[in-house]
């Protein structure tokens, strides 16, 4: 290497430099990229796990908090329904 960078201009050498600096400064930060989107993919998941044991839970537990959660799911889609009948009405 030491005979190659002697032949080649200081300049040259330097802008060869730059461009594998740069060329490592973007896969790195395609790399960091991918391990913060893997873990919010993380993290959400075991918000949705937490979720779904503790709706698991409240149905297994007795008949009361059936009903309850029956109300809840009916309250839910009635609420859902209007939601978008208001805002069917407003866009027209």
């Amino acid at each position: 290497m030491a005979d190659w960078a002697r032949a080649q201009s200081p300049g040259a050498v330097e802008e060869i430099l730059d461009r594998e600096n740069k060329r490592m400064a973007d896969s790195l930060a395609s790399k960091v990229t991918r391990l913060k989107s893997d873990s919010d993919f993380t993290s959400m998941t075991g918000l949705l796990t937490g979720s779904v044991k503790r709706f698991s839970t409240m149905a297994r537990s007795g008949r009361d908090n059936r009903k309850l959660l029956c109300g809840m799911a009916v309250g839910l889609i009635v609420a859902f329904f209007i939601l978008s009948y208001l805002l069917s009405r407003a866009r027209t």
